[in-house]
């Protein structure tokens, strides 16, 4: 089982002296077989576990199949679904998960690609695919009940450790940064996953999977305990920046990541609560039509009183000068490359020589005269396809050099910021959307101005021009697409926009930009991708831990 298997084992801990320079005093002895009883005795100790819990079993140790990180293969996918890039290479499906059943021409000319996203994912659903390298289910599963595991594993041995200084501080402090992970982890579980498995306990086991939304109730009480312990835990906040500031990489200290306040944490709690409402539940917005019907999803639409809830989180939620969760590249001792570790770096370059092609469909978000679109991409070569991944667009290493303007991405060294966490921008438009869909369309529009404005768009403010909701939602949905690309949201959004779903239960996207083989860009094609919503949970952990009775169902019932 993959908890046994990866958690239990504590793979970070092995590598934490390599990675994170631990302290002698840490004493692996075997690395195959580290008594943590007796290894992590002391505060130097339980930080370094604390720090390789975290970056090297949650974010980097098996994921070397595809880049190098958490955030090149399980993020891929998410830009990958929501067709935002696409992929010629067969490894790991990046090739075909994204191509849709069916596209529509501007011609009428309908072209069947004879792929289906659910029978693939249902295939290669096997532990010998996964050991083949050829099970997506597989990657995200594995990196979240990893931080998971190692998370509790911190949990159980925190209270046995003697601190210096305010000791009931600088362990609530640790507990926080365990909590806050293990909510993360179930967030990212829930999210995607039909259904999932609740572990909060080190070395214990369940064969007990209980539906996405109990996972998701599982983040949320993990959140509220983080925040719980951060407004009446923390008594003294030189030792709580202390050490929150070991735990957080020094090269991840930079830009918007840094060493959190207690109140900046418990605004990116916020954001993430009000994340986990907004991805979890249908806001339709499918041709245009703000009140299209899904007949067949497995979840629910978004009520009044979810935009409410959504409305005053984000209220309280990230602010632009607050600090947030990020990751660097580092020349030495990192938990990602910098040319092979996110998405970013892996869709930077001549798209005939890149292993992610952006999108015609990405770039179609950007408004003409819009800063990032000249900053970032050029057309000096075209990369045709018979399928859908063909592109007139490369993504500039490290950006055309305007300044002010957001860059896209970059492959060196420490250049490019990761977003592991909730951001800024993100806030601010579920602020916008939460506006427009309960009434308060300028108050929306606005929000949405001033992300563009943060990102140094430059275009022309929307706010004040009278603009229906349809034409704010449709505002909203470019900006999501544009701002927030690369940080493993794409998905969600197009799956609760209900673009995700077949057409003849009343999905599908429509009015793209699609560059055909045959190099002719049309610029009003239909799209079917007909992808199942919430994936299946992985062979590797069903087939070895099957369902107990009275269990979640295992494989999604709806596809």
């Amino acid at each position: 089982m993959i908890r046994n298997k990866y958690v239990s084992g504590l793979l970070g801990f092995l590598f934490l002296c390599s990675t994170f320079a631990c302290k002698k005093e840490l004493n692996v002895g075997n690395p195959n077989l580290p008594t943590t009883d007796e290894n992590v005795n002391n505060e130097s100790g339980i930080i370094a576990l604390s720090i390789g819990a975290v970056y090297i079993n949650g974010f980097q140790k098996g994921d070397a199949w595809l880049g190098d990180s958490y955030f090149s293969l399980p993020y891929g996918y998410s830009e990958l679904l929501a067709d935002v890039v696409g992929a010629q290479a067969s490894n790991q499906l990046i090739s075909t998960i994204s191509i849709p059943e069916y596209f529509i021409l501007d011609n009428n000319s309908r072209v069947n690609t004879n792929i289906s996203n659910v029978s693939q994912l249902r295939a290669n659903n096997t532990r010998a695919q996964t050991g083949s390298g050829y099970n997506p289910l597989y990657y995200q599963w594995l990196n979240m009940y990893a931080l998971n595991g190692a998370c509790n594993k911190v949990l159980s041995i925190v209270d046995n450790i003697t601190f210096s200084g305010d000791a009931k501080t600088k362990s609530n402090t640790i507990k926080a940064w365990c909590y806050w992970w293990k909510g993360y982890a179930y967030a990212s579980i829930g999210s995607m996953y039909y259904s999932g498995l609740i572990i909060d306990q080190d070395g214990t086991s369940s064969n007990n999977y209980v539906l996405k939304d109990s996972v998701i109730a599982a983040s949320n009480k993990y959140l509220h305990m983080t925040a719980d312990l951060l407004s009446g835990g923390i008594s003294s906040s030189g030792d709580y920046s202390s050490v929150l500031g070991q735990l957080i990489p020094a090269f991840c200290q930079v830009g918007k990541g840094g060493v959190l306040t207690t109140d900046m944490w418990l605004r990116n709690i916020n954001t993430l609560l009000a994340r986990n409402i907004l991805v979890n539940k249908l806001a339709p917005f499918v041709n245009g039509n703000p009140d299209a019907v899904i007949t067949k999803a497995s979840t629910d639409v978004m009520t009044t009183a979810d935009w409410n809830e959504v409305l005053t989180l984000a209220t309280n939620g990230v602010k632009a000068s607050d600090y947030v969760f990020t990751g660097r590249s580092a020349a030495a001792n990192g938990f990602f490359t910098a040319d092979g570790g996110n998405v970013a770096a892996l869709t930077t370059g001549v798209n005939t020589a890149i292993t992610f092609r952006l999108s015609e469909r990405f770039v179609q978000n950007l408004k003409a005269g819009d800063k990032r679109l000249a900053n970032n991409f050029n057309t000096t070569t075209k990369y045709l396809d018979d399928l859908s991944f063909g592109t007139r667009y490369s993504m500039i290493d490290g950006g055309a050099g305007t300044s002010g303007v957001y860059v896209y991405g970059s492959k060196s060294t420490g250049n490019y910021e990761l977003f592991i966490g909730p951001s800024y921008e993100e806030n601010a438009l579920m602020l916008a959307e939460a506006n427009i869909r309960l009434g308060n369309t300028d108050a929306g529009l606005a929000y949405i101005d001033a992300v563009r404005a943060y990102m140094g768009a430059g275009v022309a403010a929307v706010a004040g021009t009278g603009l229906t909701k349809v034409s704010a939602l449709k505002e909203l949905v470019m900006e999501r697409r544009a701002a927030l690309v690369f940080r493993g949201l794409s998905f969600y959004d197009n799956r609760r926009w209900g673009w995700t779903y077949d057409i003849s239960n009343g999905g599908g996207s429509y009015g793209n930009t699609f560059l055909t083989s045959a190099s002719v860009v049309n610029t009003n094609v239909t799209i079917n991708y007909n992808f199942m919503d919430y994936w299946d949970v992985p062979a590797d952990e069903a087939d070895l831990n099957p369902p107990g009775e009275g269990s979640a169902p295992v494989k999604n019932p709806n596809f």
